[in-house]
């Protein structure tokens, strides 16, 4: 059975790690680089940075970032927000980083996950999906965009499909509602995504207690969790979050956990 994969994702904004909670009253905690750092340390799986701001602001992306992430750390990691071509695929890998995730850019031009998986492959090519409820949507999800500011028309269901078709070959699943509250995940979006492609389904929005993590694994069918407040305030370390999950029979990789 494969490995559940444990991700912590730094937002980052202005050279800063921040954090807010459904996308809203960001303030910042640390420096992405020693916090990145730190994580691989602690035997994270894989680290993944977002600049939050980069696509409402229309600027490009934080190069500088991940060619110093790339220097400390040794472990896959993924780079979103600001990639607006596949130009800007190439800077992010080139700069060291294994992935790249396209979010309100790929809603605008769905043709950059064919390019950019045609050019890099699949594997390197993630979609970044930020969903939230709406009972007028055919699978009961909305896709919004620019970091939470805009709905768009797209339902969550059908943009994972088509996604998938052009060649993603990850999809982060972020739910809006659930995002920063530290109340678990939205475990019925998560399963309805991840029964639905057969590409990895990365939950992301909610993580507040390693049952937390249990529960999406398990119940959601997801392939990976992210999380970011737990560790990011030091309530809970990576090797805490996996001997839990461990102990119960879901399977992490320990290699690398210290002590």
């Amino acid at each position: 059975m494969f490995s559940r994969r444990i991700i912590v994702c730094l937002d980052v904004r202005d050279g800063k790690t921040t954090k807010g909670i459904k996308f809203k009253g960001n303030v910042d905690i640390g420096d992405p680089v020693d916090m990145a750092e730190e994580y691989y340390r602690q035997g994270v799986d894989e680290l993944v940075f977002y600049d939050i701001t980069a696509s409402a602001e229309k600027r490009g992306i934080m190069i500088d970032v991940v060619a110093r992430v790339a220097e400390k750390i040794f472990i896959p990691f993924c780079v979103g927000g600001g990639i607006g071509s596949v130009s800007d695929m190439r800077d992010v890998l080139l700069a060291g980083a294994e992935k790249v995730s396209v979010n309100s850019q790929a809603v605008k031009n769905p043709a950059i996950i064919e390019e950019g998986a045609a050019l890099f492959g699949r594997q390197c090519v993630v979609l970044g999906m930020d969903a939230a409820r709406d009972e007028d949507m055919p699978s009961g999800y909305r896709v919004v965009i620019n970091g939470g500011r805009t709905p768009t028309e797209l339902d969550a269901l059908a943009w994972a499909k088509q996604a998938e078709r052009l060649g993603a070959g990850e999809i982060v699943l972020n739910s809006i509602d659930a995002d920063g509250t530290q109340d678990g995940y939205e475990l019925n979006l998560t399963r309805m995504i991840s029964e639905a492609v057969g590409v990895p389904v990365v939950a992301s929005g909610g993580a507040g207690r390693p049952e937390h993590l249990a529960s999406v694994f398990t119940d959601a069918k997801a392939d990976a969790a992210l999380i970011a407040s737990m560790v990011h305030y030091g309530t809970y370390t990576i090797p805490q979050i996996k001997r839990y999950l461990a102990e119960r029979d879901i399977p992490v990789r320990m290699d690398g956990i210290p002590g």
